[in-house]
């Protein structure tokens, strides 16, 4: 029964991420809108951690399996996406590198700004 309300509360807050979606001429997807509701009901304490957790770390655990229809529908599709299939490889290949890189960037700033203040504060 724990497991049918956490997945009750995850999926009414998908739902009116769906209602938002199709109430604000915004071109965000119903999704985005529901992770920005998960987290400011996480942040604010309006739904606590243990009262999804549990649900949470299942979906997320059979998140894979959840890829496998959409795997099917790009293989469905190999007409439309031959054209331009190497472009599409392309694209992914220098976003992989250019997102690699510039996180590994960001990373190294944080560590530091996080050393400088440690440093700080053992002075």
């Amino acid at each position: 029964m724990k497991y049918v309300k956490q997945l009750s509360i995850i999926l009414l807050i998908s739902f009116v991420g769906e209602v938002l979606h199709s109430l604000l001429p915004l071109p965000v997807p119903a999704s985005i809108y529901g992770l920005v509701l998960m987290f400011a009901c996480l942040m604010t304490g309006v739904i606590r951690l243990e009262q999804v957790h549990m649900t949470a770390r299942y979906l997320i655990e059979i998140m894979p399996l959840l890829f496998i229809p959409a795997g099917v529908g790009l293989l469905d599709a190999w007409g439309v996406l031959k054209p331009v299939f190497v472009p599409i490889i392309v694209i992914t290949l220098v976003s992989t590198i250019v997102v690699m890189g510039v996180s590994g960037m960001v990373t190294q700033v944080i560590l530091r700004l996080g050393a400088g203040k440690k440093a700080k504060i053992d002075e």
